[in-house]
């Protein structure tokens, strides 16, 4: 895609810090500099996210983000590892290629990465009703 910041990255028309690539995919350091070592991982096709993914560049997405993942814990010293991703507007995806964030934590670093819900509105039996009717591909 001409104007997708990642394509450009991909392209290599723009400057990055990769951290991993192979043939279906790439890992840069995010730009933000919101939290350390925070990472993207993108697949080099053009997707808008996963509601639009196909099932192999699914695939090799996650082999990609359990492979880094696997080696900050193991190699890097990191305790553990967020993976956030939005889909759409709705859900705050910023850039329309899907991306998932790769965040390593350590323990007791005192990040906060999960959200603050302000709780369900609606009865457990009843999100669990209206779920299960809804029909499956």
């Amino acid at each position: 895609m001409e104007n997708c910041p990642f394509c450009s990255i991909i392209a290599k028309k723009n400057d990055s810090h990769i951290i991993y690539e192979d043939e279906k995919t790439l890992v840069i350091l995010d730009k933000a500099k919101d939290v350390d070592y925070h990472m993207l991982a993108i697949p080099k096709k053009h997707v808008k996210n996963i509601l639009d993914c196909d099932d192999e560049t699914l695939t090799n997405l996650l082999f990609t983000v359990k492979k880094i993942s696997t080696h900050c814990v193991d190699s890097l010293g990191f305790d553990g590892i967020n993976m956030l991703s939005a889909a759409n507007k709705a859900a705050g995806q910023s850039v329309s290629h899907f991306h998932i964030h790769i965040i390593p934590r350590k323990n007791k670093d005192g990040l906060d990465a999960w959200p603050s819900f302000p709780g369900s509105k609606i009865d457990l039996l009843e999100a669990f009703e209206f779920l299960k009717q809804t029909k499956r591909p």
